[in-house]
């Protein structure tokens, strides 16, 4: 791996577009320290600031961070493009990702909205009741409503809304990875909140708030990856803590709602400053990229002033594909199907797991979350066996090892074999001279 990257240009803007290039061609890897300015100001003939004005674009493009010094590094995940997925050989079972099952989905109905126009409300009048009907039923207040492509979306937008470069966010630990890219893009610090099976701890809420936390970023419930789910204890004492901390902003990503297998809580009652996501991928397709984003009057209000200036709105099309689903009887037993099915999926996995003496967890969702000592022995002993699960460290930053193991097609026979092929890819010794 290279030590360091000298990038080439006449201008900030040729140097910043050299490095992304490099990165995008693999001449460079995340983690690649770049030149001091001075040193690399005097390597290409240009003032000083002309280089620090290169490296500040980087910075602002989640690039690059300033470490002190020692000095400028390529982020460890620069959004020059997706990570890359990880490869499962033939004949192995794919259980990396919390995917839902294809059968439990609905169809789309065939629709033919009204014809949009420019000056349109941006939410579907008819997706807008049905959404607010919900949300009330929770105890969230459905009075602001957004329209956005899929939770990620949702909370990029709000704390592009609440944030600057630079502000601290208070974040789940073990938690969903692609969040911590995407703050690593938005240059933003991750504080880390250790959870147990009801969630964030209220002690580690309590340690990343005397941080100097912003915003805090909680999953109710189908936690990604340890399926935690929060109950009505739980949410208390997180909103309990908050009230104290006003200015703090509160997104809530219920990604998984309906057929996350619990019940909602919500710990936003009554704050400044908060966003609760709901998408409908888990329940009803991932190709239907769309969530229902509700929040206080200001946070919404900025939300869609900044998706006009952009994508506009999300199709009204999808929307009152949205809207049909949910208004559809046959659709909604389907979906309490769908959360029984799945929790028995994790159960099954669970207690075949603790018949063999091996600790899981997962409350809710569509995934299992497995303590290990050794995640690369206990992922390669799996794929020996004929299984791909997901290692702990692509969504861990200061928590214990772990494998994710994805339970939403899981099969009751399969619950089985995999349970023993965990418990003795654990016991596994490693032979000597290994």
């Amino acid at each position: 791996m290279l030590i360091q990257y000298r990038p080439q240009g006449r201008n900030a803007s040729e140097i910043s577009r050299d490095v992304e290039t490099a990165l995008r061609e693999g001449r460079v890897t995340p983690g690649v320290t770049l030149p001091p300015v001075r040193a690399l100001a005097a390597d290409l003939s240009l003032s000083p600031v002309t280089v620090a004005a290169a490296y500040r674009k980087l910075r602002e493009k989640g690039i690059a961070r300033g470490k002190g010094r020692a000095g400028t590094r390529i982020t460890e995940a620069p959004p020059i493009g997706p990570r890359p997925p990880i490869v499962v050989p033939a004949g192995v079972r794919n259980l990396l990702a919390g995917s839902p099952d294809p059968a439990l989905l609905p169809g789309l109905p065939a629709v033919t909205p009204p014809p949009r126009t420019y000056g349109d409300p941006p939410v579907s009048p008819r997706l807008g009741r049905l959404a607010a009907e919900r949300l009330r039923a929770d105890g969230i207040d459905p009075q602001h409503l957004a329209v956005v492509g899929g939770a990620l979306d949702g909370v990029e937008r709000v704390l592009q809304a609440w944030l600057r470069p630079g502000d601290r966010v208070a974040v789940e630990d073990p938690g969903y990875f692609p969040v911590l890219d995407l703050l690593t893009a938005m240059n933003l610090g991750a504080v880390p909140m250790a959870v147990d099976e009801l969630g964030v701890r209220p002690d580690a809420l309590r340690d990343a708030l005397g941080r100097g936390c912003q915003a805090v970023l909680f999953t109710p419930r189908a936690q990604a990856p340890t399926g935690a789910a929060w109950d009505a204890g739980r949410a208390g004492e997180l909103s309990a803590l908050l009230a104290a901390r006003a200015g703090v902003g509160i997104i809530e990503d219920d990604h998984a709602g309906p057929v996350s297998g619990t019940a909602a809580h919500t710990a936003a009652g009554g704050a400044q400053r908060w966003a609760t996501i709901r998408s409908v991928s888990k329940s009803l397709g991932p190709d239907l990229r769309l969530a229902v984003l509700a929040g206080d009057a200001v946070t919404v209000s900025r939300v869609e002033g900044r998706q006009a200036l952009g994508t506009g709105w999300v199709s009204g099309l999808l929307q009152e594909i949205v809207a049909g689903l949910w208004e559809d009887r046959a659709t909604g037993r389907l979906l309490a199907r769908a959360a029984a099915e799945y929790s028995r999926r994790r159960r099954d996995l669970i207690d075949a797991l603790a018949g063999r003496g091996v600790p899981a967890t997962g409350r809710s969702g569509l995934a299992v979350w497995v303590p290990v000592a050794d995640e690369p022995a206990a992922v390669s002993g799996l794929l020996e066996r004929g299984w791909a699960v997901a290692p702990g460290e692509r969504f861990r930053t200061a928590s214990p090892p772990g494998i994710r193991i994805g339970t939403g097609t899981l099969t009751s026979q399969e619950a089985s074999r995999l349970a023993a092929d965990i418990a003795g890819s654990l016991a596994r010794r490693p032979r000597r001279g290994d």
